[in-house]
């Protein structure tokens, strides 16, 4: 097995492959990467750095702790075609240059704490603003905002997948909409900087699936995969009846890449899966997948808050060629290969 960047180099070709059209129109481009040391920038990161020799591309990447990263993944770290840049997405110099396009996909979602959440929307804001005054002062022509589908608020139960065109909005009164709210207003902040030499594209990201997910924290997959590879039950908190997708990795490596160099100017898309599974039907698939096949168990606890139904329409990405070309039981089965391989089996 080859491996580069910690990912199958089976996946990375598979991502250039659906992003061939995409990774033709960036050649030569100069593409300056926020939030690019996580599990999007894994893939991310990843997929140019492979693509880097065929199609000239180059990276440059900000992150708060370039040593980290260094060890983490020295292989990307030091890959000619990636370049890093230390420095907090709200306060950064701007690297010398000039630069063709903008990934902007820096978020810390953890902050829960009133202080944290304080903190939290100031780097989304803050952040954006940044970003954005950088942009139009280094010559970028494009610039992809990786943003969340939590600006829609709660789903209606009415509707069976979510669309861009949905105007609801976190409930105001709830502390932990300020991911939600502080989103939004970072859309409309990158919005409004449309003009016919900058072109602004919002990608609204749902849940998700793949070698590099964090297997600690609030994702439920995460969790369930957490449990079954280190031979515990996987624990279910809720009923079970949670419904939620969820986009492989690699896909979604495909999906941005098109976003940034193909999406109309000034449009927003969602980014996810909309194939629905109940929270049971997960937990099974990931039981099936994990050695000794551990049993799932349902604790029916209620109050925690979590949506109902998170899974959205994409009818508008497909209209760019994008799909949903992995499977969820696939996406899985591959998830748990890595966690065992890697040693990420135990929280």
């Amino acid at each position: 097995m080859t491996v580069f960047a910690g990912v199958e180099v089976g996946d990375l070709e598979q991502v250039l492959a659906r992003s061939s059209s995409a990774l033709e129109a960036l050649r030569g481009a100069r593409i300056f990467v926020t939030g690019g040391t996580g599990f999007f920038g894994l893939w991310l990161l990843g997929s140019l750095a492979r693509a880097s020799r065929r199609y000239d591309l180059h990276a440059v990447v900000l992150t708060r702790d370039a040593q980290a990263f260094q060890r983490a993944a020295p292989g990307l770290a030091n890959d000619p075609a990636i370049k890093l840049v230390e420095g907090d997405v709200r306060t950064f110099e701007a690297p010398g240059g000039s630069f063709t396009h903008v990934i902007h996909a820096a978020t810390d979602t953890s902050a829960t704490a009133d202080q944290d959440s304080l903190t939290l929307a100031d780097t989304i804001v803050r952040g954006s603003v940044r970003v954005l005054k950088f942009a139009r002062t280094s010559g970028v022509r494009r610039m992809l905002y990786v943003s969340s589908g939590a600006v829609y608020g709660p789903q209606p139960p009415t509707l069976e997948w979510m669309p861009e065109s949905f105007e609801g909005a976190p409930p105001v009164l709830e502390g932990g909409s300020v991911y939600g709210q502080a989103k939004r207003l970072a859309e409309q902040l990158c919005l409004a900087q449309a003009s016919a030499d900058f072109a602004p594209v919002i990608a609204r990201g749902f849940a998700f699936i793949g070698p590099g997910l964090p297997l600690e924290g609030h994702f439920a997959i995460g969790n369930f995969i957490a449990d079954a590879v280190a031979g515990r039950p996987i624990l279910i908190r809720g009923n079970g009846e949670t419904v939620r997708s969820y986009l492989y990795a690699g896909d979604l490596a495909a999906w941005l890449l098109t976003l940034l160099a193909h999406a109309p100017a000034g449009s927003v898309y969602n980014v996810g899966s909309d194939q629905a599974y109940a929270l049971r039907e997960v937990a099974t698939c990931v039981s099936a997948h994990a050695p000794g096949r551990p049993p799932v168990c349902i604790l029916g606890q209620t109050g925690d808050g979590a949506r109902q139904r998170y899974v959205p329409a994409i009818t508008n990405a497909r209209g760019l060629g994008l799909d949903v070309w992995t499977s969820l039981d696939e996406a899985i089965r591959v998830t748990i290969m890595h966690a065992l391989r890697t040693g990420r089996a135990s929280r």
